[in-house]
């Protein structure tokens, strides 16, 4: 077991040292340039904040290795969060029941993406960017337009309760939600069939892979990972807001850019999702720590985003997952 622990460390850090290398960088230079970023109180802090940012884009890397994108995500986490608190504190319904029928409508709207991209042939963008408007409209007509607050510490806890009076609990669903991606995506023979629709879909296709069902459940799962990420986010803020979510969808495929996903598709891991938004959260942190505006920050991420896809662009476009499964699997569901 310990043996093969070290080497599927090994194989991340083989798999992402370019960007762990930037991160070890990053690291060194903030903590000389301000002392307080290596404190435990900003390094949990710094993890905290990027949760939000990682259950999108945990769902984010399936969707671009699929070879699609979705840009509905930032409305879904504002719709489901609104959603749910409103249901809560204006309708009085249970907390059980209002958490249900938010992650139920996140999810619904995923389906909604997957279903029109696959039976009518559109390109994700176009259908994800009518979903966005969509997700928003719903949650500004809900909410008349205001935030709802929420007091209910049955709710507010699941997004402020420490463990060990240390580790806030967000940070426990995101090393659960990473771990169950990853062998989801890396150890079956679904996760195969993403990355060879990504590589080759007509190929896919003559291989017995059902495509459209895999596109739909991807793009399902996207919804549902970001309708809680807008529960938390509602439980974390005590309110539900609309308003909240715009630019997240961006902040998602940055992440994925970052970590080695490719825009073309059939390229990524899980791990590098996890060290982009990582990248992609101490640069924010540590701007903050030095006073930087927002404008600036902006600037920054920019040039880092940009940068990255240049460098995504330069490699060739080479599967890091032997298909050899897949049709292993295929062979065996038919026999």
């Amino acid at each position: 077991m310990s043996t093969l622990t070290n080497n599927s460390f090994v194989n991340i850090f083989k798999a992402n040292k370019g960007i762990i290398v930037v991160l070890i960088l990053l690291f060194v230079a903030l903590s000389i340039m301000s002392p307080v970023f290596l404190t435990t109180n900003n390094l949990i802090t710094l993890f905290q904040q990027i949760t939000i940012n990682t259950f999108l884009a945990l769902g984010m890397t399936y969707v671009i290795i699929l070879g699609g994108i979705d840009l509905s995500v930032g409305a879904i986490v504002a719709m489901s969060g609104t959603v749910t608190v409103g249901l809560m504190v204006n309708s009085g319904l249970p907390i059980v029941l209002a958490i249900v029928i938010g992650l139920a409508l996140g999810t619904l709207l995923g389906l909604i993406n997957g279903a029109v991209i696959t039976q009518f042939g559109l390109p994700p963008f176009i259908v994800t960017l009518a979903t966005m408007y969509v997700g928003q409209g719903i949650a500004y007509i809900y909410s008349g337009g205001r935030s709802l607050r929420v007091t209910d510490e049955a709710f507010t806890k699941l997004g402020t309760t420490r463990i060990l009076d240390l580790i806030p609990i967000p940070i426990i669903y995101m090393a659960v939600f990473i771990i169950i991606f990853s062998v989801i995506l890396m150890k079956t023979r679904f996760g195969a069939s993403i990355y060879a629709m990504g590589g080759n879909r007509e190929a896919a296709r003559l291989s017995g892979i059902p495509i459209k069902r895999i596109e739909i459940t991807v793009y399902t799962l996207t919804g549902f990972m970001s309708a809680f990420a807008g529960i938390v986010l509602a439980a974390r803020m005590y309110s539900g807001q609309p308003s909240v979510g715009q630019g997240y969808e961006l902040d998602a495929i940055a992440a994925c850019v970052l970590g080695g996903v490719s825009m073309a598709g059939g390229k990524g891991r899980i791990s590098g999702t996890v060290f982009g938004a990582i990248v992609i959260g101490v640069v924010s942190n540590g701007l903050n720590l030095m006073g930087v505006i927002s404008f600036w920050q902006l600037l920054v991420m920019g040039l880092i985003i940009l940068v990255a896809v240049i460098i995504d662009s330069q490699k060739g476009k080479k599967l890091p997952f032997n298909l050899a499964f897949l049709k292993r699997a295929n062979h065996d569901q038919s026999v």
